[in-house]
């Protein structure tokens, strides 16, 4: 998996004031969970832009003034309700030997042909899914190729399992879909109409032909 490096200076005080002082400057309280004991840092609040605002998922290396290095991955951000902007990130330290769950991104690669030729519609149900792995097995995005989906066919959770990860979510969850289009459903009901009047057109005709055909009975 990528990662991106955000530089940090520790925090001596955690109060409200200094909390206040540090965003008034710029930059963001940041805490570190998952080891001994969290770890308080503030960093530039610009450093976040490539974390944040991504559909990608990215390791941190957090870097200190100190010289100190912890990877991380986003646990939590809040936002200012008003203003957009960053009051507050909670990162979880990395370990080699142990596993973190974390949110990747669907990627879909192909055409499918239910799309291409049959007028279906492809409907991606999760643009993210929760996987469980050791750092090094974590992946960019989760690829799946619909070249060969058909109209009604799905994509479950259970076609994307690797050995490498664990996917938190059940077997049975669909994720992506080709569903038949509306236009596609409307233009067959009415196809189906005229089919049926030109049935019962043909049938009437028949009948009268029929009556036609059939001799008046003697007086």
């Amino acid at each position: 998996m990528k990662s991106i490096t955000i530089k940090g200076s520790k925090r001596e005080s955690v109060g409200k004031v200094a909390t206040k002082a540090l965003r008034n400057a710029g930059r963001v309280p940041c805490v570190v969970y998952g080891g001994d004991n969290p770890l308080h840092f503030s960093a530039q609040e610009l450093d976040f832009s490539k974390l944040v605002y991504t559909p990608n998922a990215h390791t941190v290396e957090i870097i200190l003034e100190d010289e100190t290095r912890i990877n991380a991955i986003l646990q939590d951000i809040q936002f200012h309700p008003v203003s957009d902007s960053i009051l507050h990130v909670d990162f979880y330290q990395l370990f080699d030997d142990r596993e973190v769950s974390i949110n990747i991104p669907v990627k879909i690669v192909g055409a499918a042909p239910g799309v291409l030729n049959s007028g279906g519609t492809l409907i991606l149900n999760k643009r993210k899914l929760k996987i469980k792995a050791i750092p090094s097995n974590l992946p960019d995005d989760l690829t799946i190729d619909i070249s060969g989906l058909e109209l009604g066919d799905k994509v479950y959770t259970a076609d994307l399992k690797n050995e490498n990860y664990t996917l938190q979510h059940s077997d049975n969850m669909v994720v992506c879909q080709v569903k038949i289009s509306r236009a596609s459903l409307v233009e067959e009901e009415e196809e189906e109409v005229l089919e049926g009047e030109a049935a019962e057109g043909a049938e009437s005709k028949d009948k009268e032909a029929s009556d036609k055909a059939t001799p008046a009975p003697e007086k």
